[in-house]
């Protein structure tokens, strides 16, 4: 294992002042399995005062002073080195009530949450792996260390995190883990809704995504209650061939790994129990679902505390998911006027995940008609077409100049141009444009 040189540094430092110092969690975790880790984490016997002692010449911060942790600056990079601890007793499912510092790095590695994390490692040593950490890495295993449901009840964000790795790492969750996330997922009630929006978004983009979400949707029903609605709801109609709740997961898994994306696809379809109606053959139908699934959705991402940009994207993508274009470039030019550039790629990713999500009745005639929307989406980029009030080619003061000076005037005939060139009934041209609004404000 290659520990990068400000790390080592540290980890000579205080082993040269007569302490132990290992690199640990994480970082060991990344780097036996070939990923590169992004933080390297130390943890040592030497307590917080003996760590600012070592570094005296460094610039130190008493990050979490009262946990035994101190961020030693080199090079401008922050290093947390944490003295080994034991926890004392947990009330609130989240932080211990006091730790015990302790000289048996053993000890340290027992109080972490899962085996791949109680790993540590320097040159001089090697692997400290009291608790089969490496050998779970090989078998793609999270298991916590020690009793499960201890390790929850002590910090209930755990069960999330075991939900995380598995779906990042694309690892199975140990049986009676498993067991134990099952049996304490309402300890989630106890957990402040931004520290379970942090755990969540990043499950939400791992690869194993739609396999956890199937397997532990109880517990995702915890802290978004508005989802077991749709458990095991058949949808009885032909255009699908899952429940709703599968069919959502099965799109989540089929998105581009962003945060926005999965989102959407998480809440595009949530509300279609609520709005559900059944003819007399026997088919459901979802008339309306996408604005309530919009509103669902708002409010879902307001209560776990989604910056307001992510919220508005997600609500704007789910209104628009299940637009039927019909091969009329003025379709697309609406669409486009309406939600922006951006907004219009990422909503085709939202459709081809719908449809591939569906079943098989006319899914070639609908991916054809998505890829004929995105052509002609492109066309419209390209040739630089209007689909703007900004790209018209007149402007407000163009309208007051030909008599046009009420504001709400100016705001309608400017609607009535973007409406006549976008339908191509109008060139964009400031001279036929201007006579066009000169007729319509005669007619108003």
């Amino acid at each position: 294992m290659k520990i990068p040189k400000n790390a080592n540094l540290i980890i000579h430092r205080l082993q040269n002042a007569g302490f132990e110092a290992y690199a640990v969690g994480g970082c060991v975790r990344d780097s036996l399995l070939g990923i590169t880790p992004h933080d390297w984490d130390v943890c040592t016997s030497a307590k917080p005062e003996q760590i600012k002692s070592c570094f005296e010449e460094y610039n130190t911060i008493d990050i979490g002073i009262r946990h035994g942790t101190v961020a030693v600056i080199i090079d401008g990079e922050p290093f947390e080195v944490t003295t080994y601890r034991v926890d004392g007793e947990y009330r609130d499912n989240r932080h211990p009530e006091s730790v015990t510092f302790t000289s048996e790095i053993r000890e340290d590695l027992a109080r972490r949450d899962f085996t791949v994390n109680a790993i540590a490692y320097n040159e001089e040593c090697g692997l400290a792996d009291f608790y089969g950490g490496e050998s779970d890495l090989k078998k793609r295993l999270i298991r916590c260390v020690g009793n499960p449901d201890e390790r929850f009840r002590e910090d209930a964000l755990r069960i999330l995190r075991a939900l995380r790795f598995a779906s990042c790492y694309s690892f199975t969750i140990e049986k009676d883990t498993a067991a134990a996330v099952h049996r304490n997922a309402k300890l989630l009630k106890n957990i402040a809704a931004e520290r379970i929006q942090s755990e969540f978004v990043r499950l939400l983009c791992g690869d194993g995504v739609e396999g956890i979400l199937n397997s532990f949707r109880d517990v995702f029903a915890v802290f978004i209650p508005e989802l077991a609605e749709t458990f095991d709801f058949d949808q009885k109609n032909r255009h699908h061939c899952y429940d709703v709740y599968r069919h959502i997961t099965h799109s989540v898994g089929l998105i581009d790994s962003d945060p926005v994306l999965r989102l959407t696809m998480l809440f595009h379809d949530i509300a279609k129990p609520r709005v559900c109606t059944e003819d007399k053959q026997g088919s459901r139908h979802f008339k309306g679902h996408q604005l309530v699934s919009a509103d669902i959705a708002r409010e879902v991402l307001s209560r776990l505390r989604f910056p307001t940009d992510t919220i508005e994207t997600c609500v704007t993508l789910i209104i628009y998911h299940d637009v039927r274009f019909s091969g009329n470039l003025p379709q697309v030019k609406r669409v486009l006027n309406k939600i922006g550039e951006e907004n219009m790629r990422r909503l085709f990713k939202v459709q081809y995940a719908d449809t591939l999500s569906q079943s098989e009745y006319l899914r070639g005639e609908k991916l054809e008609k998505i890829d004929t929307a995105k052509a002609q989406f492109e066309k419209i980029l390209s040739g630089k077409m209007c689909f703007s009030v900004k790209q018209l080619a007149v402007n407000g003061r163009d309208l007051i100049g030909i008599g046009i000076t009420d504001g709400k005037q100016i705001g309608s005939a400017l609607r009535f141009l973007l409406d006549s060139v976008i339908d191509e009934n109008l060139p964009n041209e400031k001279t036929a444009l201007l006579q066009a609004a000169k007729e319509y404000s005669d007619k108003e």
